[in-house]
């Protein structure tokens, strides 16, 4: 991987030391230049017909984000963000009165807002798998609780936000696999950062970002949704993309996943969607993983011989993201001094916690993409240390 020619890639490298690609990452040339250029001919053409002229590169990128997580272009389906492929995910999913949802207590706050949500509309039990002595899942738990019947689904993150873990994916979708209960996985951090494969993974839905790992726009993202559970699956939203009019009082969902789609959406923004995917396949996945994997692990060494600093990642396995507090400043605070210095992180917030309650938890994240030099990183912990 040649650092210094993705550096010229990426406009934004050297205009500070920017570890916050857990948030958004730097857009690399290509992505821009893809966007960009849309937008320049819906500006020359009108966007209806901007839009038929790229019918045919629209079609390459749902091959582009297929390929990206080891599924079938006919499985995955353009969305605005992370969040609307988690939501029209979980709420196509028909619950009853009982049926058990199962997750983790590092789950994001805002996927647990939907499994509230479904608790009171449907009569579902939220359950939390205990986590295992490093931090992620027990596996031993959740396969105890599979066992006692009625899951309807196994929803977890694959790498939470705010502790740096890397949940067993794998193992949880045999055991859901096994025990007949759906898994939807929330990659908005992993897309981009590790290879992902849907079937060695055995999830059925997976919702991902554009703007964080993946290093595409902001308001982009992707769902993946396995087509042999399709039909089993109610989309809370139907439009005339969706679905077709069959009479005056009914109505076929498409056969593929753009069930899951609205017609109206930003052009420009799902084609440099594809380019972020081409362009991360083009580096290679296990490169890329590689390369974040160390810098983070170099930074936290660096951390653990700073005093004042605590590091609160989890997990034996650990992902790109770092979160640390300093016991004299708060995580704001910190956030704010270090940009002064030229140093871009990002407070986590993560203020439920399902086996302990609410409880501020800010604590201050770094989190590290390929384009990071290591003279990049040491400055940043000499700052650190100078504060």
């Amino acid at each position: 991987m040649d650092i210094s020619a993705l550096r010229r890639d990426t406009p934004g490298a050297g205009r500070a030391i920017h570890l916050n690609a857990a948030g958004a990452s730097l857009v690399p040339r290509p992505v821009l230049e893809t966007m960009v250029t849309h937008l320049t001919l819906e500006a020359e053409l009108g966007g209806y017909e901007a839009a038929d002229a790229v019918a045919g590169r629209r079609a390459e990128g749902y091959a582009d984000l297929a390929r990206l997580v080891g599924a079938r272009p006919g499985e995955i389906a353009f969305v605005e963000s992370a969040t609307h492929a988690f939501d029209r995910a979980f709420y196509a999913i028909p619950f009853k009165p009982g049926d058990r949802i199962l997750t983790t207590t590092s789950e994001y706050n805002s996927n647990a807002l939907a499994y509230v949500q479904a608790s009171q509309r449907y009569g579902t039990a939220v359950e939390v798998v205990p986590d295992d002595a490093h931090g992620t899942i027990d596996l031993e738990a959740l396969e105890r609780s599979l066992g006692r019947g009625g899951v309807r689904l196994v929803s977890i993150n694959h790498m939470p936000t705010h502790d740096g873990l890397v949940n067993p994916v794998a193992d949880v979708g045999r055991l859901a696999r096994e025990h007949g209960a759906l898994f939807l996985l929330d990659a908005c951090q992993s897309a981009g950062q590790t290879p992902l494969d849907v079937e060695e993974i055995r999830c059925d839905l997976l919702s991902a970002a554009g703007r964080k790992f993946l290093r595409g726009p902001r308001g982009t993202g992707f769902l993946y949704v396995r087509r042999e559970i399709m039909a089993e699956l109610d989309p809370p939203v139907v439009d005339l993309h969706s679905a077709d009019l069959t009479g005056p009082g009914s109505f076929t969902f498409r056969d593929d996943a753009r069930r899951f789609e609205t017609w109206e959406r930003s052009v420009a923004a799902e084609l440099a969607l594809a380019e972020a995917a081409r362009y991360a396949l083009g580096l290679g996945l296990e490169a890329i993983s590689v390369r974040v994997r160390a810098l983070a692990a170099s930074f936290r060494a660096a951390l653990a011989d700073l005093p004042g600093i605590t590091v609160h990642d989890r997990g034996l396995e650990k992902s790109a993201i770092v979160t640390f507090t300093h016991d004299r400043f708060a995580a704001y605070d910190l956030v704010a001094a270090l940009a002064a210095r030229g140093v871009v992180t990002r407070v986590s917030e993560q203020t439920y916690r399902y086996d302990e309650g609410p409880a501020p938890r800010h604590r201050v994240r770094a989190s590290f993409h390929y384009y990071v030099t290591e003279d990049e990183l040491t400055e940043a912990v000499e700052i650190l240390r100078s504060l």
